[in-house]
């Protein structure tokens, strides 16, 4: 048995725009493709080329794709009888990329696809993200590191868009 220590950076941001503008930016830029079809079309594809085909289909401007998403709020909110908070998981990520990080660190399928999470709080909307590099540092693959950091790069980018 092993038991190891992994220290996570968290980025996180405040944005003052509505909620329901944050997410549907997130949403216009991730590709949201019918995650059961897109599931069955991976499965049918009888090379890497088919399957990259099916997966690039999927992706949206920013190469990433929604793989699912969580209303946590919707059962605070039915709690409370109140609209608030708004809190949302999204699942969010690109097999390809998936694929170089598992290729050199196993363990990155633990990590990956990642999670944005975008909730509403008196101070603002936060949209925060677990950076991929904080979780595969430790396993001291150079590759996979550079996989981590291009997803993490993209993945910022995209949230500060999404709150400015």
């Amino acid at each position: 048995m092993t038991i190891a220590k992994v220290e996570v950076e968290r980025f996180s941001l405040t944005s003052s725009k509505p909620f329901d503008a944050v997410v549907a930016a997130f949403k216009s830029a991730v590709g949201q493709p019918d995650i059961v079809q897109f599931f069955k079309e991976t499965r049918a594809t009888s090379s890497f080329e088919d399957l990259a085909r099916v997966v690039e289909r999927g992706l949206g401007r920013t190469d990433l794709m929604l793989f699912a998403q969580f209303d946590l709020g919707d059962i605070l909110r039915r709690e409370s009888g109140s609209r608030t908070p708004k809190i949302i998981r999204l699942v969010v990520g690109n097999p390809l990329i998936m694929k170089e990080m598992v290729k050199h660190v196993p363990d990155a399928g633990s990590y990956a696809p990642v999670t944005v999470l975008i909730d509403e709080r008196p101070d603002g909307v936060h949209v925060s993200y677990d950076k991929m590099e904080s979780c595969l540092l430790g396993y001291g693959s150079s590759e996979a590191l550079a996989v981590a950091r291009a997803l993490d790069e993209k993945i910022t980018n995209l949230l500060r868009e999404c709150a400015s």
